[in-house]
């Protein structure tokens, strides 16, 4: 008779307790030669920090937003959001874009693929970690430099981990 597929589980490890919990679920865990299970054990990533988040909004974002001029025109906040989501956030099938790299977290995607052969942007700065998110913000400074932006909060340092 077949198993039942098996729903995935993550577990942390921070304390004796955990690793007691672990090794019983380790030890319960249904052996199958035709459907094994993988078990894989790494350091958790760290999401980006709210900090980080509420620093672009409130300064490199908000700075660019207002005093860069792009073909005569400015841009909202919004629209350089996504603007800096598709030139920054690190491209599907590359190693920065891997989560063993540390830069992303499991389940990052940038784009889908639409009906048209065309692709749509997904990603998400939600799904960098704290390293990825600033590596996304030296990028946005850098652009925002290139721009004769003058920023009111000091960069890079402020979002370090």
């Amino acid at each position: 008779m077949a198993r039942q597929q098996y729903q995935q589980q993550t577990r942390l490890l921070a304390g004796e307790a955990q690793r007691e919990s672990i090794i019983r679920l380790i030890q319960n865990l249904p052996a199958d030669a035709e459907r094994p299970l993988e078990i894989v054990i790494r350091e958790r990533q760290r999401k980006r920090k709210l900090d980080q988040n509420a620093l672009y909004h409130a300064g490199p974002l908000k700075d660019i937003s207002e005093q860069a001029w792009f073909a005569g025109q400015q841009f909202s906040a919004v629209a350089l959001h996504h603007l800096f989501k598709q030139e920054f956030l690190p491209e599907d099938g590359t190693p920065e874009a891997d989560p063993a790299n540390g830069l992303v977290r499991d389940g990052y995607c940038k784009w889908l693929g639409t009906i048209d052969g065309g692709r749509h942007l997904v990603g998400s700065t939600t799904m960098l970690t704290v390293r990825g998110f600033s590596q996304f913000l030296e990028q946005v400074h850098a652009f925002g430099g290139a721009h004769g932006v003058e920023f009111t909060a000091p960069p890079a340092k402020e979002y370090q981990p």
